[in-house]
């Protein structure tokens, strides 16, 4: 892909849960596809984005995987089966990372680490200080950060705690040392991609 072409086809990474599907109970998990439930709009903005000459690549931890819960086998199916709805509805997904390791593995992939991000990059030829980042977790935006990449929170899934965390306020003091807020905050991805489509134009 020359640098020209690179230039023309920016990049968004989406995470999956509670932004592309809704987030199961109690912070559990999606371990088949009975248990995904795409969040209304989802695939209208991923179609939207599409049209639009964005390129979609889907990043998620799946710790479930270490913990025993479901396999990468499962995952396999889910992802199949998710990019294949999201193609009906017209959109593409151009790929999809996931890290399925526990949160004390030590591994570089899971968030906020950024080698799922990294392994793209050179999977793809993509300049992640050109990319965007939409994400409900505090993870997300922190690993859009590392890499430069443009951050958008979403709230749903879990960003309106997310958000508690940015402003401040007494429902959740999880603050970091340093708090970096992301670039821009939406109602959900479809009102993000209404933005993203505007500055396309």
């Amino acid at each position: 892909m020359s640098s020209s072409r690179k230039e023309k086809l920016k990049t968004i990474f989406l995470d999956r849960d509670g932004v592309i599907n809704h987030n199961p109970p109690n912070r559990g998990y999606v371990r088949k596809w009975a248990e995904f439930d795409f969040i209304p709009n989802s695939r209208k903005a991923i179609r939207e984005l599409s049209e639009s000459g964005y390129r979609i690549i889907v990043i998620t931890n799946q710790s479930g995987i270490g913990r025993g819960l479901y396999s990468e086998e499962d995952v396999a199916d889910i992802h199949s089966r998710m990019v294949a709805e999201i193609s009906k509805a017209g959109g593409t997904v151009d790929a999809v990372y996931y890290c399925p390791h526990r949160p004390d593995a030590g591994c570089a992939c899971r968030k906020p680490k950024p080698g799922m991000l990294m392994r793209a990059a050179r999977e793809h030829n993509i300049e992640l200080s050109n990319a965007y980042l939409i994400g409900d977790w505090i993870t997300d935006i922190e690993v859009g950060q590392r890499v430069g990449a443009t951050t958008f929170l979403v709230l749903t899934g879990l960003g309106q705690e997310s958000y508690y965390h940015y402003i401040d306020t007494e429902p959740c003091r999880r603050a970091d040392e340093n708090r970096h807020r992301p670039d821009k905050i939406f109602t959900n991805l479809y009102t993000a991609t209404r933005w993203l489509r505007k500055i396309k134009r």
